[in-house]
């Protein structure tokens, strides 16, 4: 049993307590170099969440030095050091506020001010954000009381996403959005809060001396402040994480709903909308061809109770002219999520397409009327007579075994030009061949 305690021991391979408060202290202002990172980080993860690109995200918080108020704030409340205290809450509350700022400006200045699926995800915390911070924050704390660093603490700032909320709290100002305002500014005081309380448990565990002595009745002050904190972080979270939870039940018992009573009997669904937030809950389809009754409508209804769908209206959309509009309504709505990237590689597609030649009755015909030149390989150069002045030119060029006569060749190059309606055509011989 004694040998299974010293396994684990925190007291093994910790750094000495004056080199551990004096790296807490330095890391904790933001002042010159440490306010520039920051502000910088806060652009990279606004760009990572505009585009909707993880790894860019994963960047920003490996560089953001947000960690440092937050963890000195753990220290000096394990430690009663309420000057140090006031000095992490300052700095955090200037890195907040110059974080907020920045995302707010980008997001202000950006043309694509649609909500990505990485936005999304930072406007609705729930029990495993906070799960995550405190765990994260136990894993941060611990890491910094070592000699050897080591992995975790990038892995901390990754895990623990100060900057993502932070980014979308910015986002929620610059659209005007208060729901992902507050969702966002929720998640990031959760984060605070859970990696700054674990870290104090840490500082405990550890014994780490008072700095100043307290007496009974003010640290029982002090434990009765932090537990309200807890509960007042903890409630809401563990309503969020119950909505969560209820929202996804909901989706799984439509969809056996779905395939039981209509999919598996071979009716097709060509529109599918439900509504978990209302007073009722709502569950609207269309169908390809079949038509239901008045009868058959309650039938179904009545068999929801069977798919645990409480409270829950089936709608059928029968009416062809409000389906329509539905549908393409739809269709308008899932055509504006069409991303930047992907209009980017149609247009690399279509100016890719004027320099190639899928003509295969052009190649044919080629083939055919001048057999001699074969092989051969044709497509489109731009000519640059100055940087300012340039011309598109058909090249032919060929590796005939044969000596092809100049007339051939003329003749060849005259009929290019009236086939594809452009003077500029050049016939060339393959020096390799």
């Amino acid at each position: 049993m004694i040998k299974i305690l010293r396994t684990f021991n925190l007291h093994f391979g910790e750094e000495s307590r004056e080199k551990v408060m004096e790296d807490v202290k330095a890391n904790i202002s933001f002042k010159g170099a440490n306010l520039w990172v920051l502000a910088c980080a806060i652009v990279i993860a606004s760009v990572g969440l505009n585009v909707n690109s993880t790894a860019v995200i994963i960047g920003a918080m490996l560089i953001s030095p947000l960690m440092g108020p937050i963890v000195g704030a753990g220290f000096s409340l394990g430690t009663y050091d309420f000057d140090l205290l006031k000095k992490s809450a300052k700095n955090l509350g200037v890195a907040t506020l110059v974080s907020l700022f920045v995302s707010f400006l980008y997001f202000l200045l950006s043309p694509f001010k649609e909500a990505q699926s990485e936005l999304l995800a930072r406007t609705a915390p729930n029990i495993y954000d906070v799960l995550i911070a405190f765990f994260g924050g136990l894993v941060g704390g611990i890491a910094i009381t070592r000699k050897e660093k080591g992995n975790p603490i990038p892995g901390v700032a990754i895990a623990t996403a100060l900057m993502p909320p932070l980014c979308t709290a910015g986002y929620g100002l610059a659209i005007g959005n208060l729901a992902y305002f507050s969702g966002a500014i929720y998640l990031y005081t959760i984060n605070c809060f859970f990696i700054c309380i674990s870290t104090f448990l840490i500082v405990k565990l550890l014994k780490y001396p008072k700095v100043k002595f307290v007496d009974q009745a003010r640290e029982k002050r002090i434990t009765r402040i932090i537990s309200v904190l807890l509960v007042i972080m903890l409630v809401p979270s563990f309503y969020l994480a119950y909505s969560l939870l209820q929202e996804r039940k909901f989706a799984q018992n439509v969809s056996q709903f779905i395939e039981k009573e209509f999919t598996s009997k071979g009716h097709t669904i060509i529109f599918e909308r439900t509504q978990f937030n209302s007073r009722v809950k709502k569950i609207e389809l269309a169908l390809l061809s079949k038509r239901f009754n008045a009868a058959e409508l309650k039938d179904l209804n009545d068999r929801l109770e069977n798919y645990n769908l409480t409270n829950t209206e089936l709608l059928i959309r029968q009416d062809s002219t409000d389906l329509k509009r539905d549908i393409l309504a739809e269709i308008s709505k899932q055509s504006q999520h069409v991303s930047e990237k992907d209009i980017t590689i149609q247009n690399l597609r279509n100016e890719l397409s004027t320099y190639t030649f899928n003509d295969k009755e052009l190649i044919q015909e080629i083939t055919t009327l001048f057999p001699e030149i074969s092989p051969f390989s044709i497509g489109k150069q731009l000519v640059f007579i100055n940087p300012d002045s340039s011309y598109a030119e058909v090249v032919l060029l060929h590796s005939s075994k044969k000596n092809v006569a100049d007339a051939e060749l003329k003749r060849l190059s005259d009929w290019l030009k009236i086939k594809l309606k452009n003077q500029q055509v050049k016939i060339v011989a393959d020096p390799n061949s």
